[in-house]
């Protein structure tokens, strides 16, 4: 990425010198979406009595978005309702069934900045109030978007309501509006389920990828003034959640997308189709991810296919259920994918964790099944993805139960710690700190922090 010396010089008086750029989370996952970070988060600890917990912040309103963190700040979303403090959420196969929430009044949609170290509100701007152009699904909220940042500026996506950049004051830079884009399934057009692909931020441009039922495309814009230089047609292509992915090899600049109809990866330069998929899962959630010289793609609410895809890939590589692949396969399953956590790419395995917690350990060059097995106990759901530092991984399930194991070709459980609140929101990582997001707080966890007069901000 190309970095301007004001960039530099922003970048240099924000950080204090005990934080280093590697333990920023600057988007979904953290650095290039791969849901890895530095540092040696701890594996336990105990919120009831503060053991490993730094801090605990009460965050207004609902919101599934992760935190994000640039030097020792943190940005993170919500949305606030008029006619209540606490928005209902459901939890487990309970709110699985496809309805809309019925809510009532108006929505104040928001981004916060927090200090890293105590986790105090530095400033809190109103991006948006009104009544939402699209419900959410009853599991969902109006802020499901994670920001994104490169330390000068912060990207928040709020759907139907914007694109909005604000500097790390908290000043709007500019706004972009794509009208109202109807997220719902695509075999029963009457139900909105709500906005959830996060922004990403490449080369002083903002990627955000917009599959919906009444428009499809990924748009490229200018990071600085927000205008749009460039926009893909995703044409056929029906409402999906994920992120997108950049991925960048010797010969290739390309934007990664997944999808029901169309999995394809764009050239960054024109816009122009490099590879496409079709045929898979259907209401596409996982991210790409890129690790070891192969792009991974899963989805699927009913079949979960998993695909590794080689970057220099071209034309149509949709394998038949006979088929081994093509050339642009490196392998491919019918099944043992995800359709909720995007996976784990971690030391040539590749780690998949099914909303009902199953998890399947593959050969990432092979897709070899090195074991399987359950994480956490069996009544638990999973909307959160994992992440992973220091050979740790760290699974949330929707119940606030945190299930960390060990990384490598053998399932070994390290502990099991309770959150005693709902895990919607993918955790972040930023060094030693772990940032765990219930429906109600922001807990920052640290080893040897903690006790029960240290949890301020509640």
């Amino acid at each position: 990425m190309k970095l301007r010396f004001t960039v530099l010089a922003f970048i240099a008086g924000l950080m204090p010198a005990a934080i280093h750029a590697d333990d920023n989370w600057p988007q979904f996952r953290g650095h290039s979406g791969s849901g890895i970070g530095s540092g040696d988060p701890p594996t336990e600890w105990n919120v009831k009595t503060g053991h490993n917990v730094e801090w605990k912040t009460a965050i207004p309103g609902l919101g599934h978005s992760s935190p994000i963190v640039w030097g020792d700040r943190i940005f993170l979303t919500t949305a606030t309702n008029s006619d209540t403090d606490s928005p209902s959420v459901e939890t487990g196969w309970a709110g699985g069934a496809g309805e809309s929430a019925s809510d009532t009044g108006e929505w104040t949609w928001q981004i916060l900045c927090l200090q890293l170290d105590t986790g105090r509100i530095l400033w809190t701007r109103n991006v948006h109030s009104g009544v939402p152009k699209i419900k959410r699904h009853l599991k969902a909220s109006h802020a499901n978007c994670t920001p994104a940042t490169d330390g000068e500026h912060v990207v928040a996506f709020f759907g139907s309501e914007g694109l909005h950049c604000f500097n790390a004051n908290g000043d709007l830079i500019w706004k972009q509006d794509f009208g109202r884009l109807h997220s719902g399934p695509y075999d029963e057009k009457t139900l909105e389920w709500g906005f959830a692909s996060s922004p990403i931020i490449h080369d002083g441009s903002v990627i955000v990828q917009c599959d919906c039922l009444n428009t499809n495309f990924v748009a490229v814009l200018d990071i600085e003034t927000g205008h749009e230089i460039r926009r893909i047609d995703r044409d056929g292509e029906v409402a999906t959640w994920s992120t997108p992915l950049v991925v960048i090899t010797e010969d290739r600049q390309q934007i990664v997308c997944n999808g029901y109809r169309k999995m394809a990866g764009y050239d960054l330069a024109t816009g122009d189709t490099f590879w496409h998929l079709n045929n898979g899962g259907d209401v596409p959630v996982p991210t790409p991810l890129y690790d070891g010289g192969l792009i991974f793609l899963t989805n699927g609410h009913g079949r979960s296919p998993i695909y590794a895809i080689t970057p220099a890939a071209n034309g149509d590589i949709t394998p038949s259920e006979k088929e081994a692949g093509s050339d642009g396969l490196a392998w491919w399953q019918s099944k043992n994918g995800a359709y909720m956590p995007t996976p784990l790419a971690m030391e040539g395995l590749l780690y998949t964790c099914n909303d009902n917690g199953r998890l399947a350990v593959h050969d990432g060059m092979t897709g070899d099944l090195i074991y399987r097995q359950r994480v956490g106990t069996g009544s638990r759901t999973f909307s959160a993805s994992a992440v992973a530092s220091d050979d740790h991984i760290y699974f949330a399930s929707e119940r606030g139960q945190v299930t960390v194991i060990e990384a490598g070709p053998t399932f070994r459980q390290i502990a099991s710690s309770q959150m005693d609140d709902v895990v919607m929101a993918t955790p972040a990582i930023s060094g030693d700190r772990l940032l765990i997001r219930t429906v109600k707080s922001l807990f920052c966890l640290k080893t040897g922090e903690g006790a029960p007069q240290d949890l301020q901000n509640e």
